[in-house]
């Protein structure tokens, strides 16, 4: 059984599959500024998941080349839908090998990044990586909205797979 954070990953992840379901190759590259395109925010994610759970984590490079596009701070693109879907896709499922491993010790411990302990523990990292997806979740929301697009999912979906569960 996954560690309750990582459940809640899971959650976040399939809730923002949710909201992108039914987007068009064609509407998840239109940029309405400022906010960033759909592609670039499922691209986006999977970087954010590479680096923690699959890199740092596993010291394994997939989608190398990602960070260059779609990483934080880098200048707005409109990378291709079905590139990012397969980057975001290969990368969870990478990183899903780590975060099953998961356990409450492990979550209070610290990646070393070149012999320096990186400034968040493991724990605090997952949280920050669920985080981001709602954060990215609500914008993805606000642009098909934009876009015009209807019966949009209207609240959380379905917590049966995600409900509380003491460590």
């Amino acid at each position: 059984m996954s560690h309750p954070l990582v459940t809640q990953l899971y959650f976040a992840r399939s809730e923002f599959v949710r909201c992108l379901k039914g987007v068009s190759v064609e509407d998840a590259g239109k940029r309405i500024e400022p906010f960033n395109c759909i592609s670039w925010i499922i691209g986006h994610l999977a970087v954010h998941e590479n680096v923690c759970w699959v890199d740092l984590a596993q010291d394994i490079i997939i989608h190398g080349d990602l960070t260059d596009l779609v990483g934080y701070g880098k200048p707005a693109s409109t990378p291709t839908f079905d590139e990012m879907w397969s980057a975001w896709e290969a990368t969870t499922s990478a990183a899903d090998t780590y975060l099953d491993s998961l356990t409450p010790e492990i979550l209070q411990t610290y990646f070393d990044i070149e012999g320096n302990h990186h400034s968040e523990n493991i724990g605090t990292m997952l949280l920050r990586n669920i985080y981001h997806y709602w954060f990215h979740l609500g914008e993805a929301h606000a642009v098909r909205q934009m876009l015009g697009h209807e019966d949009l999912p209207v609240f959380v979906g379905d917590m049966s797979n995600a409900y509380y569960i003491p460590e």
